[in-house]
């Protein structure tokens, strides 16, 4: 297994977080913060596989994450060029309700910032708050993940104040419409999963809820009360206890496992 990654002294780099197993736990909530935007919610619900193939879902998602962020140039090349050919046929059909292109820049910047934004958020909840010369450092490492696609850098908000703002207009009056509802409350639905793995289904769904925004909670139509945040309150308390005494080496097993599966995913003639 590779070395455990070198942690800054200054406060945790794009490498830190994304090399870290928190980032994986939060992306159910960061797929559902994505498709709340109606054009990439339709787009996904047209052509993603994410329901009837969650697993080369996962696969092809953390491809792009970890290759991007840790691979050789080549590699992000190769995995770069893997998610353009597969964003090729997603866009709406002519006259669609809902118009979308998944070469849109502002789509893409939407994505690429949820993946900033529950990053960060991850990182804060188990390890504290970061420093603002870290957090401006590390949002200004997350662009890569829309500035390898479609996204010209000047298109990211100037900072992190207006990387915050410009979240909160997205999420200001949201609403997200019953196509969207059903597709979000079907990707948390444990029902169609083996029974012995129903339960770890359940706490998955109840932490991903908690993690959303209240504004998208409320637009979801998910259930949540003062009770459910006391008890997510105290859960994530416990959690980030025992994630803080768990050796380094471990929280980043998944991250070796997944970038050794995607080097070979690259590698693989076609």
């Amino acid at each position: 297994m590779p070395p455990a990654l070198r942690r800054s002294p200054d406060g945790p780099t794009l490498h830190d977080v994304v090399g870290d197993a928190a980032f994986l736990a939060g992306a159910p909530r960061r797929f559902l913060m994505e498709i709340a935007l109606t054009p990439v919610g339709h787009g996904v619900a047209d052509h993603s596989r994410a329901l009837r193939d969650p697993v080369g879902r996962f696969r092809n998602t953390t491809a792009y994450i970890y290759l991007v962020a840790f691979g050789t140039p080549a590699e992000r090349e190769a995995v770069i060029g893997m998610v353009n050919r597969a964003h090729r046929p997603v866009h709406s059909a002519p006259g669609a309700e809902v118009s979308y292109s998944a070469f849109d820049p502002d789509l893409q910047l939407w994505v690429a910032g949820c993946m900033f934004y529950g990053g960060r958020d991850m990182w804060q909840r188990m390890f504290g708050t970061i420093n603002d010369e870290a957090a401006d450092r590390l949002y200004r490492e997350f662009q890569t993940y829309g500035t390898s696609l479609q996204v010209p850098p000047e298109a990211w908000p100037a900072d992190r104040a207006a990387f915050d703002a410009y979240v909160q207009r997205s999420l200001h009056g949201i609403t997200i419409d019953e196509r969207v509802r059903e597709y979000g409350a079907a990707l948390l639905d444990p029902a169609g999963h083996p029974v012995p793995v129903r339960p770890v289904l359940h706490l998955m769904r109840f932490v991903t809820i908690g993690l959303l925004p209240e504004e998208l909670r409320r637009a979801y139509g998910f259930p949540w009360g003062a009770s459910a945040q006391r008890r997510f309150d105290q859960l994530m308390k416990v959690a980030a206890a025992l994630y803080r005494a768990t050796p380094r080496r471990a929280r980043e097993m998944p991250r070796s496992v997944l970038l050794r599966s995607s080097r070979r995913m690259v590698a693989a003639p076609d």
